[in-house]
């Protein structure tokens, strides 16, 4: 069974991304890793609303704070910086994060800024993209 692409209806234009991220803590994405990674079979996404680098001595203890929460093990290829992030509509209830990593995404695709850490690890806690090889997002609200 193979998974089918998310459609994207639209892009959230940066007014409405603003608006949008208002009482947006972060998001967490799952997907499936590529199959060569065994061990590490999800690929974790973490967008921190904030438009700020974080520190170094703040990075390892924000990760780390998310691997207890969610119970996830193994992490790899580690990258934690400030990325462009556009938001995709989609059938899905909430706007899908999409990291435009391409400059002709962050040229035609709107965008905020936001402090993104991308991993490979694992986790039982999702086994929607470990099992299933479904992509899924969650948004946490302070």
């Amino acid at each position: 069974m193979e998974a089918k692409a998310i459609q994207t209806n639209k892009y959230l234009e940066v007014h409405e991304i603003n608006e949008h991220l208002k009482n947006v803590e972060y998001i967490i994405m799952a997907t499936p890793a590529p199959d060569f990674f065994k061990e590490n079979p999800i690929h974790f996404t973490i967008f921190l609303n904030t438009p700020e680098q974080l520190p170094d001595e703040i990075r390892e203890p924000v990760l780390n704070k998310f691997l207890e929460e969610n119970a996830i093990i193994k992490p790899i290829k580690v990258m934690s910086q400030l990325m462009p992030v556009g938001f995709a509509m989609s059938t899905q209830e909430t706007p899908m994060p999409i990291l435009l990593v391409k400059p002709e995404d962050q040229k035609s695709i709107p965008y905020a800024l936001m402090h993104v850490i991308d991993f490979l690890a694992d986790s039982d806690n999702f086994y929607e993209a470990k099992e299933k090889s479904l992509t899924g997002w969650s948004y946490s609200y302070n």
